[in-house]
């Protein structure tokens, strides 16, 4: 399958571009909307107030008595250009009924005849707007009657504002607005930036080719070990189940797809809750599930300091059990291949040399000694220990004692019949190999190294006896010698004697400890054992 390339862009540029575009498209139609909006309301403003504006004119006393002959008309033009210089409009015209002007910001058209037909409406008393070309250019008018005190109309005022000016009200409302835009669209980029940088913060900087590796590799790694493996959100959901968690649950009786379902609901007795309450990992525990013994770790998974969620990893004891008594199984077989061949090499190398120097006679002898003595020790061994592993175990002990020169005996009044239950098995080589490794190296620097090894089974009991002819212990080392770590040999030791205590407590046994100060010590130990006889 091809290989698929590395994507040409990074998440975060784009996200940044898509953003981006996003605030650009969107404030390019809100510009030209506003754009289209802000021309007519701007037009209407300017229209209004020029509407206004006649009005006040139209109603001006001094307008009204020139226009009545009260009063000189010469006062209109004067009256009429101050309030236009006040005012943003471009001309004022004021005419009477003969449609006469009387102002004009031109002084030249005063006295001429006001042509356009625009006008007619507001000679005929009403008010009017219209957008014609003038003397002054294009231009938004606003016409309003004037009515003297008797309510006869005497003429006519008209308002006038250039559309330049209109359009440059317009372009400067519109400046504004693109302004807005501009200030829009920068904030804009850089919350599109921000927002980049935050998202690929959140996901640890990895682009989404990487994630979808990741994701993959992750299935494979799940479903490709040996552990059941249940993964649980931060409101107890589950969210992962591997195939042989799946297998486990089956075979325990729990049926049914358990994503996106309550642990305690799916599960019992996960104790994950707990975990994800108190934030402690728990390991090496075990667990019962529909009759099958599961040995467990839970841990919870934390993300910048907050617990999102937890995870529980499982097995089955039995298969734990006996891949364990499998790998004991091998390594007692080879110490004791080891150890045999060590010896054997050494009486091979003294048979080679009577065999040069010519001593037939003693060599016969030699040979039968040795043959004599290790058919009385193997079936001495297999006559007492009806457990072929555990057989095979002590020879492999007694065969490394010889080669430390440490005189090891499995005392006469030995027994021990097979056993019932294999998981014993497996507890008693760890009990007595740690035990008697320990009495080995308590009497490797003394002249005299003696360790004895007696097994006594009466009525499903088991009792073991291991001494030596060690330093002993002092009376205030002999409580901690179980614990964890604690040892008088060294840095990285102390985990013998914490194992034997595990096992007796697997088994439902116990272990008593006299010693003597340079006599030695003798660990006395006591536990249940059914032997296969006893089975109806």
């Amino acid at each position: 399958m091809r290989k698929k390339d590395k994507p040409f862009l990074s998440l975060q540029s784009i996200i940044a571009i898509f953003a981006c575009g996003v605030v650009a498209l969107s404030l390019l139609v809100t510009d030209i909307l506003i754009n289209e909006q802000v021309a007519v309301t701007t037009h209407a403003d300017l229209l209004e107030d020029a509407r206004e504006l006649s009005r006040i004119i139209a109603t001006s006393p001094v307008i009204i008595e020139a226009l009545d002959g009260q009063r000189d008309e010469k006062t209109i033009q004067t009256y009429v250009e101050k309030v236009r210089n006040f005012s943003e409009v471009q001309f004022i015209v004021v005419m009477d009924m003969n449609r006469i002007r009387k102002s004009h910001p031109t002084l030249a058209k005063i006295g001429e005849y006001y042509e356009e037909h625009d006008a007619d409406p507001a000679f005929a008393g009403q008010e009017t707007n219209s957008v014609e070309n003038g003397s002054l250019g294009r231009s938004l008018r606003s016409f309003a009657p004037v009515f003297s005190d008797d309510g006869q109309q005497i003429g006519v005022v008209l308002v006038g504002i250039m559309l330049d000016q209109v359009e440059h009200a317009v372009h400067e409302s519109r400046f504004m607005i693109l302004f807005g835009v501009g200030f829009g669209l920068l904030v804009g980029v850089l919350g599109s930036l921000v927002l980049a940088r935050y998202i690929k913060k959140i996901m640890f900087g990895m682009e989404p080719f990487a994630i979808a590796k990741l994701f993959e590799e992750r299935n494979a790694m799940l479903n490709s070990v040996r552990e059941g493996i249940i993964a649980v959100d931060n409101d107890s959901r589950i969210t992962i189940v591997n195939e042989e968690a799946i297998r486990v649950f089956q075979r325990a009786g729990i049926a049914g797809d358990p994503l996106g379902k309550k642990v305690d609901e799916y599960v019992p007795n996960t104790r994950l809750q707990s975990v994800l309450k108190m934030g402690q990992a728990e390991f090496d525990q075990e667990q019962e599930l529909g009759g099958i013994t599961l040995w467990t770790n839970r841990i919870p998974v934390n993300v910048n300091g907050d617990i999102v969620g937890a995870i529980a990893t499982f097995r089955d004891k039995t298969e734990l059990r006996q891949m364990a008594e499998k790998l004991i199984g091998v390594r007692t077989y080879a110490d004791a291949l080891r150890s045999q061949t060590h010896e054997f090499m050494n009486k091979l190398h003294v048979i080679l040399g009577m065999i040069r120097m010519g001593y037939y006679d003693r060599l016969n002898d030699y040979v039968n000694q040795i043959a004599h003595r290790y058919q009385v020790e193997v079936g001495s061994v297999v006559r007492k220990i009806k457990d072929p592993v555990l057989a095979g175990f002590l020879l492999g002990k007694l065969a490394r004692a010889r080669e430390l020169g440490v005189d090891m005996v499995l005392s006469d009044t030995s027994l021990l019949p097979e056993t019932a239950d294999t998981k014993v098995v497996h507890e008693l080589i760890t009990i007595l190999g740690n035990l008697i490794d320990n009495a080995m190296e308590a009497v490797e620097d003394l002249p005299t190294k003696y360790v004895c090894l007696e097994l006594i089974y009466d009525h499903d009991q088991l009792m073991i006896l291991v001494r030596d002819s060690g330093h002993g212990i002092d009376a205030k080392e002999i409580n901690k010698v179980f614990e964890k770590g604690y040892s008088t040999k060294g840095m990285n030791r102390g985990v013998g004697l914490y194992l034997v205590q595990r096992s007796l407590a697997e088994l439902n046994g116990k272990v008593t400890i006299q010693s003597k100060i340079g006599l030695g010590t003798e660990f006395h130990i006591c536990l249940p054992y059914r032997s296969k006889g006893d089975i109806h």
